[in-house]
């Protein structure tokens, strides 16, 4: 994943959901930055999960593609294996 593709990304979450915590986890190990919308902190981030993805289920990965498209991607497992398919 390039440097260009990492300012796409967005992860929801907040700071003591275990799932979230998976996920940064992940993110620290692989050395990999996104933007870190924290749905407790900041609630016009729950109000941008629950219009963009339709629920406020966290973690949450918004994935910005090429063109503009937004994709909401919920589960943390699913969440990593994405990370972890789109490191290189």
């Amino acid at each position: 994943m390039n440097n260009e593709a990492l300012r796409q990304l967005s992860l929801y979450h907040y700071e003591a959901c275990p799932y979230c915590q998976r996920v940064r986890h992940e993110l620290k190990r692989m050395n990999r930055e996104v933007e870190l919308r924290d749905i407790h902190r900041d609630r016009g981030r729950r109000e941008e999960l629950l219009e963009g993805g339709g629920m406020t289920q966290v973690p949450c990965l918004r994935i910005e593609k090429d063109g503009g498209k937004v994709e909401w991607m919920y589960e943390s497992m699913d969440i990593i294996a994405y990370l972890r398919q789109n490191s290189t």
